[in-house]
């Protein structure tokens, strides 16, 4: 039997990810007490991952010859550390409804979602994924592309994609 087990849950700012997160407690951690016991006694992690966008990168100047001010740079900082703490807090509170005692660390990446999702499942030698679905028709998701859709066919561990009822 393995020591420990990590279910890795991405979040992010959406109703998606925060229904991804309740299912996940709901349905894989705690669905009887048997199971929450057995999620301890396998000393099993949650990690909550959150991936902030990559701040775009400037020059001294912008297009027009004007010097990029630092401050509106240090601003952009500040809005994604905002947001990583909102979200963060938001999932911390999913999860303390749910009253598991079970193990959980928080993670932030940076960059291209899809991509540090896929890294740190690999790197954590996470057991499961859980993401939530934006339902995104046939065109949008061909256009813009699908994270959970990359997820599943690029890391090594099971994939589950929730989607939420109003989605339905």
């Amino acid at each position: 039997m393995k020591g420990e087990s990590k279910i890795v849950v991405a979040v992010d700012e959406s109703e998606e990810s925060m229904y991804a997160l309740s299912w996940c407690l709901s349905n894989l951690l705690s669905r009887n007490a048997a199971a929450a016991a057995a999620a301890a006694a396998n000393n099993t992690t949650l990690v909550l991952l959150y991936v902030k966008p990559p701040l775009p990168v400037y020059s001294s100047f912008d297009a027009a010859g004007y010097l990029f001010s630092g401050d509106v740079i240090g601003s952009m900082e500040k809005y994604c550390d905002d947001m990583v703490h909102s979200v963060m807090e938001r999932a911390e509170a999913v999860f303390r409804n749910f009253g598991t005692n079970m193990n959980i660390e928080k993670k932030v990446g940076s960059g291209d979602a899809k991509d540090v999702i896929c890294h740190t499942v690999d790197k954590l030698n996470a057991d499961t994924l859980v993401m939530g679905s934006h339902g995104y028709g046939f065109l949008k998701r061909t256009l813009l592309g699908s994270v959970s859709d990359y997820c599943a066919k690029h890391v090594k561990c099971p994939v589950v994609i929730v989607k939420h009822p109003k989605h339905n």
